[in-house]
């Protein structure tokens, strides 16, 4: 069975509709950074069509939207969100049709790359003024097409956690084989919360149940989007609240409570720097540093600060680390026509580069068209 989770826990896979997308496993290898070894999770290997670490997720959500009969799955993001142009590719591999709820975010050539992806990708589009219209722009689409089921931005429910679930499942036989260490810490960029919630839980788990028999490692989860979205107690309730799934569903009952699953959770925000979408000096640096060391391909809206965080943990002698390394190592073509897109988006498109969006107090750019 390719899913380190069901191959651990039989039992659970007749109970959670899965769908299968990913190359699995990604590969875990070791790269050298100032005379020292860091580990790195090649999760941008995770597929031909597009990879990245909303595979995982999707593989549930996806599994889950067949299961119940949807004909239409919608995600929501920002314009560039991998998460967005994810779903619309692999849901359509399997059939089901796709559409994208999006909301300004500032320029860069990753979130240019992706936006201009999903609108060549011709799906419907609806564009929002500001994160803030999320949940209500969700709701509206509910109601209006109950074909449709629309997931939260990044997927991050018990269902999608389950993807990142897996893979903690999945280190632990790569650890087994010799191809790293136990990691002490792993590092990750936190946006919608979904994978670093979903490890926290899988190695929770895989501790409680043998596949893990060393100290459970600290998910070292590096702030790409402002709190309270990236609240540490949030983050764990979701942890935790997967558990509780997971033994509903027939798997094993860990007795972990909030406060445990909090001390294997440290959310960073050292990285941040101006908010969402923005590269900052210190994650430009830190793509140079491990393309230096032969790293995977980084981008500066997410892998990039995560980067910074671990060069900086690097070089206070903390160890072993394994980088999350998330972004789809496919290079998406850009779109051929864009007449079809919202006219804000199509501007944004246009800007060829040069973000002169302005921003609120929490680092979300915003339009006033």
């Amino acid at each position: 069975m390719d899913v380190a989770l069901f191959r651990w826990l039989p039992q659970l896979a007749a109970r959670v509709p899965w769908v299968r997308l990913g190359d699995w496993p990604t590969p875990l290898t070791a790269i050298e950074v100032d005379g020292r070894r860091v580990w790195v999770k090649h999760e941008g290997d995770s597929s031909q069509r597009y990879g990245g670490n909303k595979i995982r997720t999707l593989e549930a959500w996806l599994g889950h939207a067949q299961a119940a009969g949807y004909e239409r799955i919608w995600a929501m993001g920002a314009y560039g969100s991998n998460h967005a142009i994810a779903t619309v590719l692999h849901a359509r591999a399997i059939g089901l049709d796709a559409g994208a709820i999006l909301f300004p975010q500032p320029h860069s050539e990753w979130a240019h790359e992706n936006a201009s992806a999903l609108v060549g990708s011709e799906c419907e589009l609806v564009r929002l003024r500001h994160v803030v219209e999320v949940p209500f722009a969700g709701l509206r689409i509910a109601r209006r097409d109950r074909r449709a089921v629309v997931m939260p931005p990044g997927g991050a429910t018990p269902i999608g956690t389950l993807g990142a679930m897996s893979a903690a499942f999945e280190i632990a036989e790569q650890v087994t084989a010799g191809l790293a260490p136990p990691p002490a810490r792993i590092v990750l960029p936190i946006g919608s919360t979904c994978t670093s919630a979903g490890l926290v839980a899988g190695f929770s788990l895989a501790h409680a149940t043998g596949a893990w028999p060393w100290p459970v490692p600290i998910i070292h989860a590096v702030r790409v989007t402002p709190w309270p979205v990236t609240s540490r107690v949030r983050t764990a309730h979701l942890a935790l609240r997967s558990l509780q799934r997971i033994a509903k569903l027939g798997g094993p009952r860990v007795e972990v409570g909030l406060a445990t699953l909090l001390r294997r959770l440290v959310v960073d925000g050292k990285e941040l720097g101006e908010g969402y979408g923005i590269p900052t000096p210190r994650s430009e640096a830190a793509i140079r540093t491990l393309a230096n060391a032969s790293a995977p391909r980084l981008d500066g809206v997410y892998s990039g600060k995560a980067s910074a965080a671990l060069l900086r943990l690097h070089r206070r002698g903390i160890g072993p680390l394994l980088l999350w390394a998330t972004k789809s190592t496919v290079v998406l073509p850009p779109a051929s026509r864009t007449a079809h897109a919202p006219a804000a988006l199509r501007e944004w498109l246009h800007r060829c580069g040069l973000d002169d969006s302005p921003t609120d107090r929490l680092g979300w750019s915003y339009s006033t068209s």
